[in-house]
């Protein structure tokens, strides 16, 4: 088994603080069709870059039972921006349509095997997951982007389609981990892919 869930797991139950002072578990979003979990920050380049595209694609298909869930597991000690004061900071500000957990003891982000962020996980119904990676080709810079993978995905998912393509590789910083390794990577590496 690698690393990251694979096509078919189950979603690995959470139970963590969201940004509007409440605890989420998975059985709380069970009155949602499909389930988008993407592991985010409040730092990173490429999530900044994408964040109003992810808003555009979550409202697109919230009619359609998808619900967005977006997770922090980013630790603060080595990028205070990624504490959760600013979390909520954030949110406020943004009022993005998705809840936003935090990971603090980065428990969940280890059961999924997210890689970067943004890096997104879609379930269907019975919360197995049908695909995992990017959301976009260029998240960076939104504007040169060629391929809306997430869209794509949840409009066969909705449909009732086959998806086309399960698998892709998430683009944008690495998770910043907790512990004595946490600390190694420059600044400057979340401009790296």
């Amino acid at each position: 088994m690698s690393y990251t869930l694979n096509i078919g797991d189950k979603a690995p139950a959470f139970s963590l603080p969201a940004t509007d002072g409440k605890i989420y578990g998975l059985a709380d979003f069970d009155q949602n069709k499909y389930l988008v979990v993407f592991f985010t920050c409040n730092h990173c380049p490429y999530v900044l870059g994408s964040d109003e595209q992810t808003r555009q694609t979550a409202e697109k298909f919230a009619s359609k039972g998808v619900k967005f869930v977006g997770i922090n597991a980013n630790s603060p000690n080595t990028y205070p921006e990624d504490s959760f004061d600013n979390m909520v900071t954030r949110m406020n500000e943004h009022k993005f349509p998705w809840v936003y957990l935090w990971d603090s003891e980065q428990t969940v982000v280890s059961q999924y095997g997210a890689l970067k962020t943004p890096h997104f996980f879609v379930f269907n119904q019975a919360r197995e997951l049908v695909y995992t990676g990017r959301g976009v080709d260029n998240p960076r810079n939104i504007e040169k982007m060629m391929v809306n993978d997430l869209d794509r995905v949840l409009t066969e998912l909705t449909e009732g389609l086959e998806i086309s393509i399960q698998v892709t590789n998430p683009i944008g910083c690495n998770i910043k981990w907790e512990g004595k390794d946490a600390h190694w990577m420059p600044a400057e590496a979340c401009d790296l892919v």
